[in-house]
């Protein structure tokens, strides 16, 4: 869905890394994890765009709550699930992250050991100017700084006790996509026109695949999502744990070898309607999508109003984090 949205820094570049796609060479230029996270994402304590819920915290109140912290060798950060709140107030504490560091073009890989699954939510990773939510949660997505001019990718997104994740793209008026080639395994929905209704309707692909978003993705030990933007297409991967190709985890990822993306979009000019990319993480509730399709779904059968199930049921969030392995980006 969205709004505006956000992600991404780093301090430590890998430059001899490099993999050959066709006739271009890939460098890694970025990667993020637990050695560098806090010093190339920024934690935005902010309004939430999006009209959710939710009070994003300062990095200093994130850490202290035990919100965003390192594990290991993974970041972890989430919502708060312990607290009764008044229905009437800010809302539910969460954590919104994006990446100190623009993009324009690249390979951009995360590995992921845990997504949030809860109702009330919407969940996202994606690239982006700006960010918006509403329960929904990302890595998902990368925005650029003048949404919806700069476009936005979104990468993993969902809401409430959906099971698929919904790959969209929002741009400026002008930008119709199509299947590219070889195809897609995922489904197109809606629109094709990215920029209809203001940039918020978006241009979306929904994964069928069971195990790529949610539960169903935890219980395999989560996965992969790998996005390659180029002019001339957007395209997003997603590999269960167990089937991640060897060259992805290896460092050298050959995109050329991977077969049939999740979603394939092509016919139109991507560098004209996306721009300044950067990564974001957020997790927000209820808002302008997760609350508007709350009536209508299972949870309007558990509590009719949306922000009162989230004030009042804190213990339905304790799977409302993510643990991340990597970040990687990679250019030309």
């Amino acid at each position: 869905m969205n709004f505006p949205k956000a992600l991404l820094q780093l301090a430590a570049v890998i430059a001899g890394t490099t993999t050959r796609v066709g006739a271009q060479r890939y460098n890694l230029v970025d990667h993020y994890d637990a050695s560098n996270w806090l010093n190339m994402f920024s934690v935005q304590s902010i309004p939430d765009p999006t009209g959710g819920f939710v009070s994003y915290v300062t990095q200093s109140e994130a850490q202290a709550l035990g919100l965003l912290k390192i594990q290991g060798n993974q970041v972890s950060f989430g919502v708060d699930n312990t607290n009764v709140i008044s229905p009437s107030g800010p809302g539910r504490n969460s954590v919104r992250l994006m990446s100190n560091k623009a993009y324009n073009n690249g390979l951009i890989i995360g590995d992921f050991a845990h997504m949030k699954v809860y109702l009330a939510r919407k969940r996202l990773w994606d690239l982006a100017s700006l960010d918006q939510s509403a329960n929904r949660f990302v890595f998902s997505w990368v925005v650029g700084p003048n949404w919806p001019s700069s476009g936005e990718i979104d990468i993993i997104e969902g809401v409430n006790i959906g099971v698929q994740d919904q790959m969209t793209l929002h741009t400026s008026p002008g930008c119709t996509v199509t299947v590219g080639t070889p195809g897609q395994t995922g489904t197109s929905v809606g629109d094709p026109l990215c920029g209809d209704g203001g940039g918020y309707n978006g241009c979306a692909v929904v994964d069928y695949v069971g195990t790529s978003y949610g539960t169903a993705f935890n219980s395999v030990g989560g996965g992969v999502y790998a996005t390659l933007w180029t002019n001339s297409a957007i395209q997003i991967w997603y590999w269960a744990r167990n089937n991640i190709p060897a060259d992805v985890a290896n460092g050298t990822p050959d995109p050329s070898g991977w077969g049939t993306p999740a979603a394939d979009f092509a016919g139109c000019a991507f560098d004209t309607y996306f721009k300044n990319m950067q990564i974001i993480f957020d997790t927000t509730f209820c808002g302008a999508w997760a609350g508007a399709v709350w009536p209508q779904s299972y949870c309007g059968t558990v509590d009719s109003s949306c922000v009162d199930y989230v004030a009042k049921n804190p213990q339905a969030f304790a799977d409302g984090y993510w643990l991340v392995n990597s970040v990687k980006v990679y250019q030309t």
